[in-house]
């Protein structure tokens, strides 16, 4: 990988419009770059929270309590806007959770291997 493409702070490559992030070979929507910092906190301490409580659930084997927490882990990705009704304006559909040589990005991400 050329050092011209952005990476994200876990390492993985960005499409160059900032709209997705790449692990093994998918793609996954980046948190909407135009909330404020305190919402952002906010949504990603919710998420976390979440994602413990999922994991507690899962522990102590609890159907119902994971089930509420993968729900709550749904509404802070949402906040995040990494999942529901995309947060760009210009009509391009959304290509999160597919696979990017199957995209438009797939001439940029072979540029990447």
């Amino acid at each position: 990988m050329t050092s011209s493409h952005r990476m994200n702070a876990a390492g993985h490559a960005v499409t160059p419009d900032g709209r997705y992030f790449v692990v093994r070979g998918r793609l996954w929507r980046m948190t909407d770059p135009a909330l404020t910092a305190d919402a952002l906190e906010a949504n990603i301490s919710a998420l976390m929270s979440a994602r413990r409580a999922v994991r507690s659930a899962r522990i102590d084997h609890d159907a119902a309590a994971e089930a509420a927490a993968h729900a709550a882990v749904d509404r802070a990705k949402r906040a995040l806007g990494e999942r529901g009704p995309v947060w760009w304006s210009d009509g391009a559909p959304d290509y999160s959770r597919h696979m990017a040589r199957n995209t438009p990005y797939a001439g940029w991400f072979a540029d990447l291997e």
